[in-house]
């Protein structure tokens, strides 16, 4: 049966979400500052990290990514190239599809930046048990469903979990929501795609 709760205790959960998102954000944005050498931006790093996770991508995979425009999306590429941290070339076959393989220094930074998010991390979860963690991880995961659920564009492709990828996703398996990391090939030893479908 399905319980009804106040206004109030929901929107006080949906505050607590919120708070703890932009505290993690802020966090892991202190982590990037601390490890580059020159100013780079999250949504720079979230580019970096894609591109760790799977290759060949058109203007508009990077655009959906990032949640900004066509063009912003092939400027934060052009950027990214201009740094040296990634390379781009386009397809013979599709000219709206390109390449965008990370550099050496590419796969130094994210390397870098890994070890001191994941070191801070540790500290942070590590107070908690990891039943506790799993408990609080599977509540988010039935929201998350629930919510997702409403969305009539279920054969889009889906970008919600930015660079926190894991193979184990509802909303891919239960949802059957179309995970970008799936869809596109693997690179640099990232997640190996499996099915459009929830797999």
């Amino acid at each position: 049966m399905t319980k009804r709760h106040s206004g109030h205790l929901v929107q006080d959960f949906l505050g607590s979400a919120q708070i703890f998102t932009s505290a993690i954000n802020d966090l892991l944005e202190g982590q990037l500052r601390a490890v580059s050498e020159e100013p780079l931006t999250f949504s720079q790093l979230k580019l970096l990290k894609m591109v760790s996770l799977t290759e060949g991508y058109t203007v508009s995979d990077v655009a959906n990514f990032l949640g900004v425009s066509n063009a912003a999306a092939s400027r934060a590429v052009d950027r990214l190239v201009r740094r040296g941290l990634v390379d781009r070339t386009e397809s013979e076959a599709d000219r709206r599809a390109v390449r965008i393989s990370q550099t050496n220094e590419g796969r130094d930074l994210v390397a870098r930046y890994d070890s001191a998010a994941n070191q801070v991390l540790a500290q942070l979860f590590g107070e908690f048990s990891s039943e506790e963690l799993n408990v609080a991880a599977g509540l988010l995961d039935h929201l998350s469903v629930s919510i997702v659920d409403q969305d009539a564009q279920r054969e889009a492709v889906c970008f919600r979990c930015g660079i926190h990828f894991r193979e184990r996703c509802l909303l891919r398996q239960v949802a059957q929501r179309n995970c970008h990391f799936h869809v596109r090939p693997a690179d640099n030893g990232g997640a190996q795609p499996t099915t459009r479908q929830g797999r």
